[in-house]
């Protein structure tokens, strides 16, 4: 018998649905326009952001090996494929989707919730920084992922950050040795998954080679 999901709060899968809900209350402000704006993340506008956010919540583990396979092992194209269904839902149709995915389940309940989390997270934020409309992210959910971010390979934290001592100065976190980079959690968390940050937003000597290291 599969594990029971956690209602845990404290717990990272616990967090991953709260950032979920929290996500999905920002969508429901948004106006048909904004869900056709580009977003941080290449080229997806704000439908293909929330598509990808909850398209592989009803795959098990072979169904992710064989989504894999169909994608010729390239996280890019697999993540294609998985938005093929969804890309003639309505912003409505694409929030009914959301609200009936806000627990994660499948593969982003794996590794404790740590997937979901990441991504619901990041892909939060992918939207904001895009539109101009920043918030304050809860600080345990900040600090668990800005952690669990250096172990999950497909963010790219751990490269982009080798060889640097990170520091944040809103939340209780640092970590790295060599040139310091300073700021907010957030910023350090998007530019160490590879996103464009404003240089003003990150200081200290190993900064410019943190963003250097966006793509």
């Amino acid at each position: 018998m599969p594990a029971k999901p956690s209602t845990d709060p404290a717990s990272t899968l616990g967090m991953a649905r709260a950032e979920r809900a929290d996500f999905l209350d920002f969508l429901r402000t948004l106006p048909a326009e904004q869900w056709e704006a580009p977003t941080l993340c290449g080229d997806w506008r704000v439908r293909e952001v929330v598509a990808h956010v909850i398209s592989y919540d009803e795959l098990t583990l072979g169904g992710v090996a064989a989504q894999f396979a169909r994608g010729r092992f390239s996280l890019d194209r697999s993540n294609a494929l998985r938005l093929t269904d969804y890309r003639a839902l309505s912003p409505a149709e694409l929030l009914d989707a959301f609200e009936r995915h806000v627990q994660p389940r499948g593969l982003t309940a794996s590794f404790g919730g740590m997937v979901a989390l990441l991504d619901g997270l990041i892909h939060h934020q992918d939207i904001r920084r895009a539109l101009g409309l920043p918030r304050e992210i809860p600080a345990d959910r900040l600090l668990r992922a800005l952690r669990l971010s250096r172990l999950a390979p497909p963010i790219g934290a751990w490269w982009r950050s080798r060889g640097l001592r990170l520091v944040a100065e809103d939340v209780h976190w640092s970590v790295g040795s060599g040139a310091e980079v300073r700021g907010k959690g957030e910023a350090l968390l998007m530019a160490t998954a590879g996103r464009l940050v404003p240089a003003a937003e990150l200081t200290g000597p190993g900064a410019p080679v943190l963003l250097a290291r966006r793509g």
